[in-house]
């Protein structure tokens, strides 16, 4: 608990501001920074189609504009030329996000399928592993993703729903190459 003198503090009660003490859930996403090889598998509704390709993930953490916060970015760009992405032009084959943590949620400067800034409401199944929900235009997404190893692997399974209706299954083996 934190408390404050308010003899010492002449603005206290006045405005507080918008801070998020949960060490827990900054300790998970600090135990992300890093580089990562991603071997995903796709499981597309529409095409009934099966797509196996390898990404490179990058997560940073950027300097804080407020000490309450945890900002991220997050980069990510192939392996190799897949033709996947031509495919399926809605997914993104290189790219940028940049987020932070309030609270349990992650706020979004844009998803994976779209421009749009969001919200991700963040539930923490234990000490190792996170469930996101986020839901913007159409979608629903529902991801899981666990640590395992010291941190040295990641998995991560995600659902996507479009109007109710379950579209994109993707699986993903991550190993961490640098910390």
């Amino acid at each position: 608990m934190v408390v404050i003198n308010q003899k010492k503090n002449p603005n206290f009660g006045a405005n507080p501001p918008d801070i998020s003490l949960n060490s827990n859930l900054r300790r998970w996403f600090s135990r992300n920074i890093g580089f990562w090889k991603s071997n995903r598998t796709y499981f597309l509704d529409e095409m009934q189609k099966t797509y196996n390709l390898c990404m490179n993930i990058k997560i940073e953490a950027l300097e804080n504009k407020s000490e309450w916060e945890s900002h991220y970015k997050f980069t990510w760009y192939p392996e190799k030329k897949y033709n996947f992405f031509e495919e399926n032009p809605q997914y993104k084959e290189q790219g940028e996000m940049r987020a932070f943590l309030r609270g349990h949620q992650l706020m979004r400067e844009n998803f994976y399928l779209s421009n749009i800034e969001g919200i991700s409401n963040i539930k923490q199944v234990d000490e190792h592993e996170m469930i996101f929900e986020s839901s913007y235009k159409d979608w629903y997404i529902l991801e899981h993703t666990r640590l395992v190893d010291s941190d040295n692997f990641r998995f991560r399974v995600i659902y996507s729903w479009n109007k109710n209706k379950l579209k994109i299954v993707e699986n993903h083996h991550e190993i961490k190459i640098i910390k």
